[in-house]
């Protein structure tokens, strides 16, 4: 199995742990000073975590694409469950497509998105 590895400067690891735990559902699989790093089976990816005094880095946004609309509805459920506020939009034109998605923000402020 491949998957992609998205390595991320944060600027407080501890609250981006606790976010990208919820967002994706799962714990770490490896926790070192300033440095954390998850396994992700659904989307394959693995995501790195490096604590940087400078911040986070600059990004448009981030997302997961997933099946059907139904998957954009209990992700969104799934999120606002786990106390994370959600922006939900419905048939919008984006990327040249319509899309149904749900955005949320990790705490730096890079915007995720789930769609279809």
């Amino acid at each position: 199995m491949s998957r992609v590895q998205l390595a991320l400067n944060v600027s407080d690891l501890e609250g981006s742990v606790a976010f990208y735990s919820a967002f994706f559902g799962v714990e770490p699989h490896k926790r070192r000073p300033g440095y954390a790093n998850f396994a992700i089976a659904e989307p394959p990816l693995k995501l790195v975590l490096i604590e940087s005094a400078s911040g986070g880095g600059t990004l448009n946004h981030l997302g997961v694409e997933v099946f059907s609309t139904d998957e954009v509805t209990a992700a969104q459920r799934r999120l606002a469950d786990d106390g994370l506020a959600t922006a939900t939009e419905e048939q919008v034109s984006c990327c040249y497509a319509v899309q149904d998605k749900v955005w949320v923000d990790d705490p730096d402020g890079a915007p995720w998105e789930i769609y279809t």
